[in-house]
């Protein structure tokens, strides 16, 4: 179980320790804002903070009162007090890769409404794809300009879109790092299903085509622009495997025992699970090189499964909605469970059950991304590595709570998966929360607000997508040939 502190006094240990080699003033800038960090209740600066009178008498919120908390600042979707961990940090021009894509938008926004000067860069391959599937987004998302056009109306705030791809047109991405000169720039631009990554050699050549390239042509642009831009990666937990180190999973490197009792701090062993989770493990690779040869900086984030769908930015305006996804290839675990209990369709879940993933909601997502930003490894410094997630939780038991709220029955379906039917994981994320993050954890609450995104949005629903479509290896897909038989109806309101 991921065990995350969210005291005052526990912060200021950690604060005290991991900065006591930095300059006084850096220090103080932490301690002041130390009151700030003991009430919030979440990550996003100036999102979801709780004022002081909805604080327990131990300084921590109660599941009950963030969930409130949270709902009402969804709802009105605006701050709650104007302070937030790292929020007063110095406003940046950045560069967002695959800005239009389900973790990308709303970070661009979270990134602009927190001051950030945002460029949305996007090929937008995610929604090819949706037309491939025959599968769209349950949510209607608007093109990209409709979308900066709406967040203009409603913040006052510019962003500028820019159609690139980052894998094929390298001239065009240096010509606009060149002229945007950028203080940071995120990548999001990359393949993130791993059930597509398997789905055929096509979905398989066109992942590591479009994820490793894309990789190696920003660290390449980045030299070549002459721009000291810090990057900032999203990566993923499924790099290190699951239940492959013998105990909690560090953040990045592993103390090791060489031969003759050397000691040493490496990388983490890589051992992905799916074609996709390949090429994060091969952008650990260049990230390091690039580091070491170029002295490039680099933030590597591992983050858990994604869930959530609204923010407090995308719930200003229905043209400024993220996308969700529900379908077996795209749909995360928990938002295909939150959606099949509002729709009243059996819960699918593969094998026993028994796999034990890290989760994170996507409001974290976003705030985690800024915290990254807010705090850049120095020229000369290693790869900075974070585990970005909120808690562990064994899917059977995340779909138990899902089937207890809605009703529907849970249906256990051959795993079209090539993975251990059971593994524990424990997951070390101290270094978010030592720079402010309290996460949002799985709450009953908060599934509500996804439930009514699906009921608003049910008859855009396709009920053949829902089971899955893409399978490991011939194995596999022989033990869910029974798949083929089975029929999916949704409940009639």
């Amino acid at each position: 179980i991921l065990h995350i502190s969210t005291s005052s006094t526990s912060c200021a240990e950690s604060i005290e320790s991991i900065y006591s080699s930095r300059i006084k003033m850096k220090v103080l800038f932490f301690a002041a804002i130390l009151p700030c960090l003991s009430t919030s209740f979440t990550a996003p600066s100036g999102a979801f903070v709780a004022p002081r009178t909805a604080v327990s008498k131990t300084g921590q919120t109660t599941a009950a009162q963030r969930s409130s908390l949270i709902m009402q600042a969804l709802e009105d979707g605006t701050n709650v007090d104007g302070i937030g961990a790292n929020g007063t940090a110095e406003k940046k021009k950045v560069i967002v890769l695959g800005g239009d894509g389900f973790c990308g938008w709303p970070t661009s926004l979270h990134l602009s409404d927190e001051g950030h000067d945002v460029v949305v860069v996007d090929n937008l391959s995610r929604r090819n794809i949706d037309t491939e599937l025959g599968c769209s987004s349950l949510t209607p998302i608007q093109s990209p300009d409709v979308r900066i056009q709406a967040w203009k109306e409603v913040s006052g705030k510019d962003m500028k879109f820019v159609n690139l791809d980052v894998a094929k047109d390298y001239d065009l991405l240096v010509q606009l790092i060149k002229d945007e000169q950028p203080d940071s720039i995120v990548h999001f631009a990359e393949q993130r299903a791993a059930p597509y990554s398997m789905k055929n050699s096509k979905a398989k050549r066109y992942t590591i085509d479009n994820n490793v390239s894309g990789s190696n042509n920003l660290c390449c642009a980045v030299m070549d622009a002459d721009v000291d831009a810090h990057i900032v990666h999203l990566g993923t937990m499924g790099v290190y495997g699951y239940g492959t180190s013998g105990g909690e999973i560090p953040e990045g490197y592993i103390d090791v025992t060489l031969p003759g009792g050397r000691q040493s701090n490496i990388l983490h062993p890589a051992y992905p699970g799916s074609i996709y989770h390949a090429t994060k493990c091969l952008d650990a690779l260049i990230w390091q090189f690039y580091q070491k040869n170029d002295n490039l900086r680099i933030t590597d984030l591992h983050q858990g499964i994604v869930w959530g769908t609204n923010t407090p930015q995308t719930i200003k305006d229905e043209r400024l909605v993220n996308r969700f996804d529900y379908d077996g290839d795209y749909g995360t675990v928990l938002n295909r469970f939150l959606m099949q209990g509002a729709m009243g369709v059996p819960l699918t879940v593969y094998g026993t059950g028994g796999q034990t993933r890290a989760f994170i909601h996507i409001t974290d997502t976003a705030r985690c991304i800024e915290i990254a930003i807010n705090n850049p490894p120095k020229a000369g410094e290693r790869v900075e590595i974070f585990n970005q997630v909120a808690e562990t939780r064994r899917v059977r038991d995340v779909a138990a709570l899902v089937s207890k709220q809605t009703g529907v029955e849970v249906n256990m379906l051959p795993n079209p998966r090539q993975e251990a039917a059971e593994n524990e994981l424990d997951v070390a994320n101290q270094k978010f929360c030592n720079l402010g993050l309290e996460p949002i954890t799985l709450d009953e609450g908060l599934f509500d607000e996804v439930a009514e995104v699906v009921k608003k949005y049910k008859h855009r629903c396709d009920p053949t997508k829902i089971l899955p479509a893409s399978f490991w290896n011939k194995k596999r897909a022989e033990e869910c040939a029974s798949l083929e038989d089975q029929k999916v109806e949704i409940k009639a309101d």
